[in-house]
């Protein structure tokens, strides 16, 4: 196992925007999700997407710029 995975960040930390997408398949963006976990304790919107991951409906290769 390579152990360097393992070790924390340490470069300049990105800062994420409320606004900011982080699910380019469905649309959802980080005030979604933290919004989505405080209305019913927990992330239904997670739920949602690894279902359909194992349905082959997610596509973040594709849509994410990132390619995640």
């Amino acid at each position: 196992m390579n152990r360097d995975i393992l070790k924390p960040f340490v470069g300049e930390k990105a800062e994420f925007r409320p606004d900011e997408l982080v699910c380019y398949c469905f649309g959802h963006t980080r005030k979604d999700i933290e919004q989505d976990y405080l209305e019913n304790g927990t992330s239904t919107i997670m739920a949602k997407i690894a279902a359909e991951k194992k349905r082959k409906g997610c596509d973040c290769a594709n849509k994410n710029p990132k390619g995640r």
